[in-house]
């Protein structure tokens, strides 16, 4: 199955996510470290990993600063952040420092099976509920938004990949939802990303958190 190193100095923690784990994806690995001097020990040791849970508060993290040692070290390794915080911009921090995934230690264990699924799978997750909400309580921004004359660029079919996208589904759900082979899927996704001048999926997804979906593909005419 997989093998995965959970990386966190609360022995209960690191106890109560390898039961996740074990019940979610049976007959996996499971690794252990409580600093991220271990956690580089163990990844040194271990070049068949499939996967890192990563706290960002243990011993020699130092924030951050101990995600881009991980990534500068290992930098095929998936390495997805479990931690407390709930902050929108240290959890968007994560990501643009190379993070796959960001996963609260209050999220649900089904939903954090769910999360660890989508990220086995090739795809990013963001913990869309935390980030909405804050959206929501913002004022309005132009910073980041798609002008309307970029949307019209986009199909009718990229317009409902984008739409699915921005709600955190990866690439083999969108394909089972549209009827649509997953390769097919992920060149949409490429085109999006072109058209939206996004270098990621997590800029395109942030990108799209304002955009009226329902408004665009009730366009007359529109291509697919």
């Amino acid at each position: 199955m997989y093998q995965v190193l959970i990386a966190d100095d609360h022995p209960l923690f690191r106890e109560a996510v390898a039961r996740v784990i074990a019940d979610g994806f049976p007959g996996s690995t499971l690794l252990e470290a409580s600093s991220l001097d271990a956690a580089l020990a163990v990844a040194a040791d271990n070049d068949d990993l499939d996967l890192v849970l990563l706290d960002l508060n243990m011993p020699g993290m130092q924030g951050l600063g101990g995600l881009v040692q991980l990534r500068n070290a290992f930098p095929t390794l998936p390495a997805v952040v479990v931690s407390a915080e709930e902050d929108k911009r240290v959890i968007l921090q994560t990501m643009t420092y190379g993070a796959v995934g960001f996963i609260t230690k209050s999220t649900p264990r089904k939903q954090m099976i769910q999360a660890l699924e989508q990220i086995l799978s090739g795809s990013i997750y963001l913990p869309s509920d935390i980030i909405r909400a804050d959206l929501a309580t913002a004022p309005a921004r132009s910073e980041g938004a798609v002008p309307p004359e970029v949307l019209e660029t986009l199909t009718g079919k990229q317009l409902q990949v984008l739409e699915r996208m921005a709600r955190g589904q990866p690439n083999k759900v969108i394909a089972y939802e549209l009827n649509i082979a997953e390769s097919t899927v992920k060149a949409h996704v490429s085109a999006i990303l072109r058209k939206l001048g996004a270098t990621n999926r997590v800029q395109a997804i942030l990108a799209a958190s304002d955009i009226d979906f329902d408004a665009y593909l009730r366009r007359p005419a529109l291509r697919v």
